[in-house]
């Protein structure tokens, strides 16, 4: 990732960390750190309406509820028609922050719990298990599905990461580029 070592990122950094080096090209400091995971934090919750598409389509394939939550995202995002660079990061960091919230909402909606809002307090990992299971993850439990995050934060050149580059490559927008991505990424023969 960026010339580092997956082992050694995934042993001594967060899920926060590797998502700052993936758009930045280095890994932050301190400061840059706290600021970024404040943006996180603080763009977990999901409009009510993407909530009632959640539910009106609950008993679907979890990706196409993903693809749909993610696609519904872009009529609320404040800058879905600015491709500049800053505001790319920008819509990036709030999917990124919302996508854990769309698939714990799915999860519980379709078991016929009801969805848990963001806690502020836990990091990104540990506030999606908290909304997946309804209680606070031991630090073990976080820890595990941070390095899944961590390892799953770059894919090189696969098919969904290629498909997201075609539609980004039109000039659309980046929940069309994302959406694109779900969608191959759900295909049988994604590998």
């Amino acid at each position: 990732y960026r010339g580092y070592s997956i082992h050694d990122l995934a042993e001594h950094s967060t899920f926060e960390e590797v998502s700052y080096l993936l758009l930045y090209g280095r890994l932050p400091n301190r400061s840059e750190l706290d600021t970024f995971d404040s943006t996180l934090r603080a763009d977990r919750s999901i409009p009510s309406e993407v909530v009632t598409i959640i539910d009106a389509v609950r008993e679907s394939h979890p990706m196409d509820v993903l693809r749909t939550g993610v696609s519904a995202l872009a009529a609320f995002d404040p800058e879905t028609r600015d491709n500049s660079i800053e505001a790319t990061i920008r819509k990036g960091l709030r999917i990124t922050a919302k996508a854990p919230t769309i698939v714990a909402t799915h999860e519980r909606l379709r078991k016929g719990l009801k969805p848990i809002e963001p806690n502020p307090n836990l990091n990104h990992a540990g506030n999606f298990l908290s909304m997946l299971f309804g209680k606070e993850p031991s630090d073990e439990e976080t820890h595990i599905m941070d390095v899944d995050f961590i390892l799953h934060a770059e894919h090189g050149a696969n098919a969904s990461a290629f498909a997201a580059r075609v539609t980004a490559s039109t000039q659309s927008d980046l929940h069309s580029a994302v959406v694109s991505g779900i969608a191959t990424l759900k295909g049988p023969a994604h590998g």
